[in-house]
């Protein structure tokens, strides 16, 4: 088990690193500093040959260039302060613990989605240089990030610490934790934003098979927003509680998926949730995690304009994403759980991506 560490640019007088992560398995993961970004992860398949499995670029220059700015993909980077959509860009809460008590005061976010505000906003956390601590643990590569968030922060109330740990492991997983304080009630939950592609971009990923261990959906507004109507999953498309390959689910659904599955919330120790197979190759991704919901996202919007600096080709449906966080638009849903962080709080909520390939 190793972590390095190497000069990977510098944006606005900081420098910005990038940190390799391996372990004795073959499995290897670079991360920069700059918005916490899985850059690449190189993963072996049954055959003992290894793929770059996330969309990513080898420099820091592929995440400024024109067609990545005018798509705003997010690949592999940390979001927040708030996963998702706020409808609007604003939401209504009282500034105490008890949130049914009190004054209630409107505010609003930054918009950077037309009228509504996503993924925290026109400078989110994918957007911040933070600050790293690299180390070995127990046998584990483990990079620790931080920063502070100010109060006013695109709109945000409060000052937030927060701190995210990537943890490769001898068991094949690279989990996440994050951690985080306020002195002021905020809406917060974070999420990683890796792109996955078990055939290592070879072809789209229709030919995925996805498990989903969830009854149920929030429903959609027009605008493809969140809403708090909960829709059972039986009898539709969006049905992948048996395994089904991607490519048979597209039948009913060719513009893909973009949906946001309920979990029990709460699970401690993370429970899995979702499993990814690719038959070709062997790779398999189990997605464990301590929140109660998950965006199943395969690409729609992923410009083909899109390519890592050796060639190899991104675009829609060439990669899927599994984002584990509260309820996406959660501030303007009723009884949604967990989605604003009170003073005197610990928020602490892990997710694992276990991988093997058999």
């Amino acid at each position: 088990m190793s972590i390095t560490q190497q000069p990977f640019g510098q944006i606005d007088d900081h420098p910005v690193s990038l940190f390799t992560l391996a372990n004795a398995n073959g499995m290897v993961a670079k991360i920069t500093n700059y918005g916490g970004i899985v850059t690449s992860l190189q993963v072996p398949d049954r055959s003992g040959k290894s793929a770059d499995i996330v969309c990513g670029f080898n420099t820091l220059d592929g995440y400024f260039s024109e067609a990545y700015r005018k798509n705003s993909p997010y690949f592999g980077c940390l979001v927040g302060r708030y996963v998702g959509w706020i409808k609007d860009g604003t939401f209504e809460m009282a500034d105490r613990l008890d949130s049914a008590a009190g004054e209630r005061r409107r505010y609003q976010l930054s918009r950077n989605a037309g009228a509504g505000h996503i993924h925290g906003g026109v400078k989110g956390f994918d957007k911040r240089v933070w600050t790293a601590k690299a180390s070995e643990e127990g046998g584990d590569a483990v990079l620790t990030l931080t920063l502070r968030s100010a109060d006013g922060e695109e709109g945000y109330p409060g000052n937030v610490d927060v701190e995210v740990e990537y943890r490769l492991t001898s068991r094949n997983e690279l989990a996440m934790r994050y951690r985080a304080r306020t002195d002021r009630t905020t809406p917060f939950t974070m999420t990683n934003h890796t792109y996955f592609n078990l055939n290592g971009f070879a072809d789209k990923v229709l030919d995925h098979e996805v498990q989903i261990l969830s009854d149920r959906c929030l429903a959609a507004d027009e605008g493809g927003i969140p809403t708090a109507q909960e829709v059972p999953v039986a009898g539709t498309d969006c049905d992948f509680r048996k395994p089904r390959l991607l490519g048979d689910a597209f039948r009913g659904m060719p513009l893909g998926f973009e949906h946001f599955y309920l979990f029990p919330p709460g699970s401690r120790p993370p429970v899995q949730i979702a499993t990814v197979r690719h038959s070709g190759t062997g790779r398999k991704i189990e997605v464990l995690t301590t929140e109660p919901g998950m965006l199943f996202y395969t690409g729609r919007y992923t410009s083909d304009e899109l390519q890592r600096e050796d060639g190899t080709r991104f675009g829609q449906f060439r990669a899927l994403c599994a984002e584990t966080a509260k309820y996406s638009n959660g501030p303007n849903i009723p009884g949604a759980p967990k989605c604003f962080l009170h003073p005197g709080e610990a928020y602490d909520e892990t997710t694992i991506y276990r991988f093997s390939w058999a």
